[in-house]
């Protein structure tokens, strides 16, 4: 039962859950949860390898225009999507949107698969796009409320370095799925996209089992709900925590909030903080959006490398990106957060700047530059992941979803448009000299990123959501 919208309620719900040891609940949460990730590494890296295919008659016959509009829908979607289903998961709630937008997603790139000509194609990638986005902030707001406060950070690191997983698959089957031995690639790369959409149907069923964001329904009027659903959490670990940790809050319950209220909380209340979610956003997404959209351009135009052997590449690339957050991801919570975030952004810094310096002294070979990459991005992963976890975790929980929203459609926007555009043009120079320079580029808003960080960053490792950001519904005791 909902309480009015300006009651009362004192709850214990943020420390029972903070106090709860990792389980099993917490397992299905990063998996049915986390794999929006892998779903959006599938889709980048199938839409780059299949590509080529999609130009030749025996695909859609798309000119390099047409492709390069299907690939800035896909784009616009998500920037879309994200804000959109942002607003309305702080508004609706947490679990009726992570189950519309999975479904979007599902249905999207199931149709993608029977486009037929390149504006059904790319309508279709705006649509999975903007199901991409809108899993974004509904997944990141979830994950952040369920898991507790000790595990935060490397839970949230892992989840979103698999993003590489899917890259991996994506590489993997477009090898299998283009190999005119195996199957008609007229058929392959229809099938190729159907991929996605078998793994959202079987995630969109394990999502039943999730229950709504204990900390959205306290905040609405539903303290008695969050209460019972936390008590199920609680039983399945055969105890509950001890009454120590128990401390309450109160708070003022609320249907909503006024985006006027977010803008200002965004832009007067904690402008530094958005300032360093910004900094860290729009590096990573420069970084990563430059350097992999072109990787198949710098072994085509500078090692020769066949079309068909490019997921080659990308597989170890791949590789190095999901072992970062895996082995690095567990100091954010005990080194910390400031220290590590801006540790790694640093190293990304460097080793892309000493990279591009190879590069450009034609000292690496394809084989070599992919070893490079494995090395610079085992980093980079970290970094962008902890970009991520970074504006998921510093704003209040009333405009969590549309705060993440925020800094992922301004990072996506800002550095995933500008950096491939701006690297593309360098590459068509056929200067490694140029190429390089733009790889400096990066070097230095990743060196930015990092000082800014060890500047101002939140010490958020190991504390409750709500004692890094105070809710805007609390009220003194």
């Amino acid at each position: 039962m909902r309480a009015a919208s300006d009651a009362i309620v004192e709850t214990d719900i943020p420390a029972r859950l903070d106090a709860l040891p990792f389980g099993r609940f917490h397992l299905l949460v990063i998996v049915a949860l986390g794999i929006t990730w892998i779903l959006d590494g599938l889709e980048v890296t199938l839409a780059g390898a299949l590509s080529g295919e999609l130009t030749q008659s025996s695909g859609l016959g798309l000119s390099n225009s047409q492709i390069g509009i299907a690939a800035s829908s896909y784009l616009c979607g998500a920037v879309l999507g994200a804000f959109i289903f942002g607003w309305l998961t702080d508004r609706l709630g947490r679990k009726k949107l992570f189950f519309i937008t999975l479904a979007l997603y599902l249905a999207a790139t199931a149709a993608t698969g029977l486009s037929w000509n390149a504006w059904s194609y790319a309508l279709f990638r705006f649509l999975t796009g903007a199901g991409i986005g809108g899993e974004y902030t509904a997944i990141n707001s979830t994950i952040q409320e369920l898991i507790p406060a000790g595990l935060r950070g490397w839970t949230d690191l892992l989840i979103n370095g698999s993003f590489w997983i899917g890259g991996a698959m994506g590489a993997g089957g477009s090898i299998v799925l283009l190999n005119p031995a195996v199957i008609d690639p007229a058929f392959g790369w229809r099938l190729a996209f159907l991929i996605g959409a078998v793994i959202g149907l079987i995630i969109l069923l394990m999502r039943r089992w999730l229950p709504e964001s204990p900390r959205w329904l306290m905040t609405h009027g539903f303290a008695k709900d969050a209460d019972a659903i936390v008590r199920g959490i609680e039983a399945r670990f055969g105890r509950t925590p001890r009454a120590a940790a128990r401390a309450k809050v109160r708070l003022r319950a609320r249907d909503h909030t006024p985006l006027a209220e977010v803008a200002r909380v965004l832009f007067v209340t904690y402008r530094r903080r958005t300032l360093v979610g910004l900094t860290l956003m729009v590096a990573q997404a420069f970084f990563y959006n430059a350097i992999f959209f072109t990787y198949a351009l710098i072994l085509t135009n500078f090692y020769g490398t066949p079309a068909d052997r490019v997921g080659w590449y990308i597989l170890p690339f791949a590789a190095g990106n999901v072992l970062g957050p895996i082995v690095l991801g567990r100091l954010f919570d005990t080194i910390g957060r400031r220290t590590m975030i801006a540790f790694s952004y640093a190293m990304s810094g460097l080793l892309l700047a000493v990279t591009g310096y190879l590069f450009s002294r034609n000292l690496l070979s394809a084989q070599e530059l992919t070893g490079a990459w494995m090395i610079v991005f085992f980093f980079a992963s970290a970094a962008a992941s902890s970009a991520y976890l970074t504006v998921s975790e510093i704003f209040p929980l009333e405009i969590r979803a549309l705060a993440i929203a925020f800094f992922y459609a301004i990072g996506t926007g800002v550095g995933g448009v500008i950096g491939p555009l701006l690297l593309g043009v360098l590459i068509n120079t056929g200067s490694r000299e140029h190429v390089a320079a733009g790889y400096l580029i990066g070097a230095l808003l990743m060196a930015g990123a990092a000082a800014v960080e060890a500047c101002w960053g939140v010490a958020a490792e190991r504390k409750s959501l709500e004692t890094v950001s105070r809710p805007l519904s609390f009220i003194d005791t």
